[in-house]
């Protein structure tokens, strides 16, 4: 329980990035945007790892001999991957070259010209739930209910976004990165716990 609890912690931490940035940006409205981001962000992190459990579920068979490993390389990959993307998102240069879904909803949630609709809010949850759905496949690999697992995503990072959203308002963007080395950190400890 405790693993899920901070894969699910992990897999937040886009979500919350942006939810600061939406905070620190768009100050007006703060407990509506806040509201939204909870519901929006947490509905999408939630579904996308069903998604990428079910879609695992097909070919399980052939790699169960191989299952902590791949689980090990997901995991690990997709925290590189977000430290990569938090270290890289203090520089400016970088950030604009490196357009991945992450840095593209960075760039949204801290344009305070961009006006937070359900639109703006579906585009930013699909953006930051892309690498839970890959997450998801690993569900297929350890032994846990995916359905149950998927619903503590999803109020872990609903929880995460709404309070993000006033952490933003009120420090500022300067959490943005942090909290997704954190994410990063985590993902690749659970990861390699997987093969331990």
């Amino acid at each position: 329980m405790i693993a899920l609890l901070l894969l699910a912690i992990a897999l937040s931490m886009d979500a919350f990035a942006v939810a600061i940035g939406l905070g620190a940006k768009h100050r007006q409205d703060t407990t509506k945007i806040a509201i939204m981001a909870g519901v929006y962000f947490g509905v999408f992190q939630g579904l996308m790892p069903l998604i990428g459990y079910l879609g695992g579920r097909s070919i399980l068979g052939f790699i169960a001999n191989w299952a902590p490993w791949i689980a090990c390389i997901i995991l690990v990959g997709l925290g590189g991957k977000m430290l990569y993307e938090a270290l890289s998102s203090d520089d400016e240069d970088a950030t604009s070259q490196n357009s991945t879904p992450h840095n593209i909803a960075l760039d949204i949630a801290n344009d305070p010209n961009v006006a937070i609709t359900h639109k703006t809010m579906t585009t930013l949850a699909i953006a930051t739930s892309i690498d839970a759905m890959v997450a998801g496949f690993t569900l297929n690999l350890i032994p846990v209910n995916p359905y149950v697992s998927c619903a503590v995503i999803a109020v872990v990072t609903g929880i995460f976004s709404f309070i993000g959203v006033f952490m933003g308002k009120q420090s500022g963007t300067w959490l943005e990165s942090k909290a997704e080395i954190f994410g990063g950190l985590v993902l690749i400890g659970i990861g390699i716990k997987m093969v331990l």
